[in-house]
């Protein structure tokens, strides 16, 4: 791992001037009284991903945990050694289902991680990685600059060279996983094609505003393509405001506070402005990130309040759709029964607490059966940008997740996140192994169109 230095921290204005700073900086810093709900009991150590790969103590929540109250205490220091151990995690909230005293852990690595955002001065190649990561993902349009090149670095068979030669993994195991998560990008990568307003196609029963997603639209827009289809058939007007930006997911789980709330702010101002019943989000991860805005801006004088209120209308897409019923009449998709593995993104199963719903609504398929896989709760290792930040970890999780998916002889794997999209069809790749991974959106939107599952593309990461 590599080493880091402690600077002088960057505390925000707004700090109250009597917080007690004993290691960490004085601006929120881990809350004492979620550390202390902590018993130690080790019920997390068998969910926790990073635990079950590297299988020490401090690389688990109760070590996390541990470190925190330590530097809390000023007994044990704010250093490099112990940020490398907050790094390790996913963020993937499994330690926060399992716990059996309600451990609030995703407040505390929250804390945790805009601390070493502030305080810590990265090596230098580190440093621009982490700059380059947060200056383009957020960004639509600045990435679209970036994959325009990379379409004609695919075409040329310069990306197949790269792989082959193995040359940037010696210069930087973190840009190596980076360029080894680059699908094929389809035609929709360049442009947002889809209207602003869309009727619906039935007598109206709700206005929804819908979020694109940044990597999404890039990556895999004809994932925004069908949930709007499926929305429009099912008795809504969909409305996608042409100046959304990022949600602040990508920002929110890697400490960057604030980049995360401004991000927060414009979203709630572009859809207040759209007057919808509801604001649906298709990716878990960025579901999760917007109904945590009400925590996010709990002491904006501004946005407090409107945050509380907005969130109220933030729904997943699978849990709206089963909360008020498909209306639009489904086909099978191939004429044999289909059995499908739905895929548990952890911002859906433990950060939204959303299980059901996705297989409620793929159930209503006809000829359709789910099946299960083992660990089905635990993290494929995207988690965010983890797998570029820790590509070996990352790996290693990817790999257990397509093994597990694939063991159970479904005919295609179902994931509600971008995130884990690309991470297991990277590994599918890597396994050779051709089984079509799609949003349930998709297979929603398949089945009410008539389209067989044999028609849908097939595309490997490799």
């Amino acid at each position: 791992m590599s080493q880091t230095s402690i600077v002088p921290s960057a505390i925000p204005d707004n700090a109250p001037a009597d917080a007690p700073c004993r290691g960490f900086d004085a601006f929120s810093p881990p809350s004492d009284k979620l550390i202390d709900a902590c018993v130690h009991c080790g019920f997390c150590l068998s969910t926790c991903p990073s635990y079950r790969v590297l299988g020490t103590e401090t690389d688990s929540p109760r070590g996390r945990i541990y470190l925190m109250d330590g530097i809390n205490e000023g007994t044990i220091p704010f250093s490099p050694a112990t940020i490398e151990h907050f790094d390790t995690c996913l963020g993937c909230l499994a330690c926060v289902t399992t716990c059996p005293s309600g451990v609030q852990y995703d407040k505390l690595i929250e804390s945790t991680r805009a601390q070493v955002t502030r305080n810590v001065d990265r090596p230098p190649v580190e440093k621009l990685l982490r700059s380059l990561v947060f200056n383009l993902f957020p960004y639509p349009d600045r990435l679209r600059l970036l994959l325009r090149p990379i379409t004609l670095y695919q075409k040329m068979g310069l990306q197949t060279w790269v792989r082959s030669m193995g040359f940037l993994k010696l210069i930087s195991p973190q840009l190596s996983a980076m360029e080894g998560m680059l699908p094929k990008l389809p035609a929709g990568a360049f442009e947002d094609t889809l209207p602003e307003i869309v009727e619906s196609q039935t007598p109206q029963r709700y206005r929804v505003g819908m979020l694109l997603g940044c990597v999404q639209r890039l990556f895999n827009p004809a994932v925004n393509d069908a949930t709007m289809r499926v929305l429009t058939a099912n008795g809504c007007q969909v409305v996608i405001p042409k100046s959304q930006g990022c949600c602040g997911a990508l920002s929110h789980h890697q400490g960057e506070e604030a980049q995360a709330r401004s991000f927060a702010k414009q979203m709630i101002d572009i859809f207040e402005a759209q007057n919808v019943d509801y604001v649906l989000i298709n990716a878990s991860g960025c579901g999760h990130t917007m109904k945590e805005y009400g925590h996010l801006l709990k002491d904006d004088a501004e946005y407090a309040d409107r945050a509380a209120q907005f969130v109220l209308k933030v729904r997943d897409v699978q849990e709206f759709l089963a909360e008020v019923g498909l209306t639009a009449k489904l086909s099978s998709l191939q004429d044999e029964p289909l059995s499908i593995v739905y895929q548990d993104a952890c911002h859906m199963i433990h950060g939204q607490k959303i299980t059901a719903q996705p297989r409620k609504l793929l159930r209503q398929i006809p000829g359709v059966t789910l099946k299960e896989p083992i660990d089905a709760a635990l993290c494929c290792g995207s988690a965010g940008v983890y797998n570029i930040f820790q590509p070996e970890i990352a790996a290693e999780l990817g790999q257990q997740k397509v093994t597990n998916l694939t063991r159970t002889g479904a005919t295609a794997i179902a994931s509600a996140n971008i995130g884990c999209y690309v991470q297991i069809s990277k590994h599918l790749g890597i396994q050779g192994k051709a089984v079509p991974v799609l949003h349930p959106m998709q297979l929603l939107d398949y089945s009410i169109r008539g389209v067989q599952l044999a028609d849908h593309p097939m595309e490997t990461m490799e």
